[in-house]
């Protein structure tokens, strides 16, 4: 039996109708796996569901903005009775804004929270409250995953409010582990490094892209793509035993310490 096989699992990820959202939701597709995609676009998130089809899976698709709380439980509901269950969900949506920590309005600063951190704890917390039910009526099991960044772990200059987002859903993260192990729910965060998305206004050939790149050690940014195999192991039963955890998929970044 392939451990990273994904039949028969459902997985809910929110801001999957673009970037490593979207390699997500492909890479479980290829998997085997049944995907959920939410987005704030209807047709983005068509045109992504139309590719994810193309692997043979089950593809349902809703509009949920997830700075609004009854517009993710609804969304919830709607997930769980076409798709009959969530196996694993992914907190993924999420925007940058940039500013200098001087010129950072409270306006600014809680935009960016109530999506990238109240939004992701909301996701989360929905994701676990289906899978406690499940499992104290027999069927224990699940995986969550909150997407990180580097600022997790490094100040990154324009984006304190981002690294502050990111941190605040680490630690609930690590609540998750803590709390939900007994139900066999597992709850990881991964940190992606440098990637190629409409959040990040350069790529390899941009000056600043070629400066950002001295850095890593493999010497390059990553596809959206590269993120796809961690969030397939993760939702896999080769992951078993893999909880509370805060993992780098950096090309090494991370370890370079200029």
């Amino acid at each position: 039996m392939n451990p990273f096989d994904l039949s028969g699992k459902v997985v809910l990820v929110t801001g999957a109708n673009s970037g490593i959202g979207f390699a997500f939701a492909d890479a479980i597709a290829r998997a085997g796996g049944d995907v959920v995609i939410w987005g704030r676009r209807k047709e983005r998130n068509e045109e992504a569901a139309e590719k994810l089809r193309a692997h043979g899976r089950r593809v349902t698709t809703d509009v949920v903005d997830v700075a609004d709380e009854a517009a993710q439980q609804e969304g919830f509901a709607h997930a769980i009775e076409a798709m009959g269950r969530l196996d694993g969900v992914i907190a993924n949506a999420g925007f940058v804004t940039i500013a200098p920590i001087l010129d950072l309005t409270l306006e600014k600063y809680d935009e960016l929270q109530r999506v990238a951190q109240h939004g992701a704890f909301v996701t989360l917390r929905e994701g676990a409250r289906h899978m406690v039910e499940r499992a104290q009526a027999g069927d224990p099991g699940g995986s969550l995953i909150a997407t990180g960044s580097l600022t997790n772990f490094a100040a990154t200059p324009m984006i304190a409010h981002y690294g502050a987002a990111k941190s605040a859903v680490a630690a609930i993260v690590r609540n998750l582990a803590l709390e939900l192990g007994p139900h066999g729910v597992r709850a990881n965060m991964v940190c992606a490094g440098l990637t190629k998305t409409e959040m990040v206004p350069f790529d390899d050939d941009h000056a600043l892209g070629q400066e950002a790149v001295k850095k890593i050690p493999l010497g390059r940014m990553a596809e959206p793509s590269e993120m796809g195999g961690i969030a397939v192991y993760l939702m896999s039963d080769a992951a078993s035993y893999h909880t509370g955890d805060t993992i780098t998929v950096d090309g090494g970044r991370m370890i370079n310490g200029t």
